[in-house]
């Protein structure tokens, strides 16, 4: 064999093991390597977050650990992808490391290991090692020291090493083919849980109940398990479906909070069957952090109150008598979420709280409700509480059966009489509303109503003040 055939083979052979990859090197990527971040909430505790990083990947198989990830990411719905080269990088699998570095966790992994156990003389100072063997760590620590079992921790144990499984942050940890060695921006996808936000709002009535003042506010709560820094912050509003699994779902954290007026910081977009709302600068969102960023302003909305009686509709079924003395009168207002008054902006589902000023110029608490997602020129409707100085006698004061000898056709007649009273120092509209069952007409009023529903009756009352007003009427039902 020639000298020249053996340098040549021997460059062959040199070639294929330097083409060869290392299996099992893994490049670790912190979020010192973050270029971008972005993160979609949606209501349920449920977001989609973007992260963008510059790794330096080398060619062929490697393990691409991404540190600081969301510790409530669901591993399914991650999807790493490369920015810089298209279809560079072939995914072979995905382990997302939650098992965290601590020292009871680190003494779980060397149960049937050794360790060295260190005893400090208490008046020399001077330390003692002796070797040791992890028998249990399960609700304390049993340990083999020579030919006796002692347990507790008589000193202080010293490890060799921290096991590959352990990881001090959560981690996804991407087995993957790289086509071309060097640096890349890569963007990893997934959706986690831990984030959530609701809408706050807080209005103040004028002097007179006829308009407010109202203040939007989204409060975000990061419960993940990591912190993005300078994330671009988009808010989903609406009913997203999601198919529900086994993930066990954190409750928010409620915080309340005095809320200053301040400038929208969000813009909103309609988006596929619901609304988009970004937040038009970076904002970092730490983990175990409750944040409040402004939604909207708005001032001078129109508003109308109303007192209203709300009636029942067993009262039509039998002989009943008294109905109720000083039953309460319920509080509402109502406004309209459009543009001439100076709303219409699609609102968020959230709870309103009503304040109003006292002669002293001080805002007072007056009640608060939930309202649900409302477009553009929808009403908003609030339920405030019961009122103190209007009140309501309720009584039957005649009922009889007209014909019929089961639940299906049956039909009555009664007669009813409402007492209106108002303490107030100025007159009062109270509405009574009347749920009719059945096939129903009335047959005398002493006040004109309205149908306001195949089986509502309203009555517009007006009550003077420091008076009284009295309804009555009489209605045959047909079942």
């Amino acid at each position: 064999m020639s000298r020249w055939f053996l340098f040549a083979l021997m460059g062959v052979v040199l070639s294929f093991v330097l083409s060869v990859p290392v299996f099992g090197a893994e490049i670790v990527s912190t979020l010192t390597d973050q270029r971008e971040v972005a993160v979609t909430i949606y209501n349920e505790d449920l977001a989609l977050v973007r992260d963008q990083r510059q790794v330096d990947l080398p060619l062929g198989p490697v393990d691409l650990a991404l540190r600081e990830v969301s510790a409530r990411i669901r591993p399914e719905t991650a999807l790493l992808r490369s920015l810089t080269r298209p279809g560079g990088l072939t995914i072979l699998e995905q382990n997302f490391d939650f098992d965290l570095l601590t020292p009871h966790k680190l003494l779980e992994k060397y149960v049937g290991k050794e360790v060295q156990l260190v005893r400090t003389h208490p008046e020399t100072g001077e330390d003692r090692y002796e070797t040791a063997r992890v028998l249990a760590a399960n609700d304390g620590v049993v340990l083999k020291i020579g030919d006796r079992i002692e347990t507790g921790v008589p000193g202080r144990l010293v490890f060799p090493d921290v096991p590959a499984n352990l990881r001090d942050r959560p981690t996804l940890v991407v087995s993957l083919d790289n086509t071309q060695a060097g640096q890349q921006t890569t963007e990893l996808s997934y959706l986690t849980g831990g984030l959530g936000w609701r809408a706050d709002y807080v209005a103040e009535l004028n002097p007179e109940d006829t308009a407010l003042d109202l203040s939007g506010w989204v409060t975000l709560t990061n419960q993940s398990g990591t912190t993005y820094r300078n994330a671009l912050l988009q808010l989903v509003a609406g009913d997203v479906n999601r198919v529900r699994d086994d993930m066990r779902l954190r409750g928010d954290v409620a915080m309340e909070a005095t809320m200053a007026k301040a400038a929208p910081q969000m813009i909103e977009e309609a988006m596929f069957e619901y609304h988009l709302y970004t937040l038009q600068r970076p904002t970092t969102i730490k983990d175990n952090q409750t944040k409040q960023v402004s939604l909207l302003n708005a001032a001078g909305v129109a508003v109308h109150k109303e007192f209203r009686l709300q009636g029942n509709p067993y009262y039509y079924r039998g002989q009943q008598g008294d109905l109720g003395q000083k039953l309460k009168v319920g509080v509402f207002v109502e406004f309209d979420n459009r543009k001439k008054d100076n709303l219409g902006m699609p609102l968020p589902k959230g709870v309103v709280r009503v304040y109003k000023q006292d002669k002293q110029g001080r805002p007072q608490f007056v009640g608060e409700d939930r309202i649900d997602h409302t477009p553009e020129n929808e009403k908003v409707r609030l339920k405030l509480g019961d009122a103190f100085d209007v009140t309501a006698d309720r009584k039957q004061t005649d009922f009889r059966k007209l014909s019929g000898d089961s639940r299906y056709n049956y039909r009555f007649e009664s007669a009813y009489e409402i007492k209106l009273k108002n303490a107030k120092d100025e007159a009062v509209t109270v509405t009574v509303a009347e749920p009719v069952p059945g096939d129903w007409r009335v047959l005398e009023e002493s006040h004109k109503h309205t149908k306001a529903s195949a089986d509502t009756a309203l009555w517009k009352i007006r009550v003077p003040s420091k008076g009284e007003a009295v309804l009555t009427y009489r209605v045959e039902v047909q079942y």
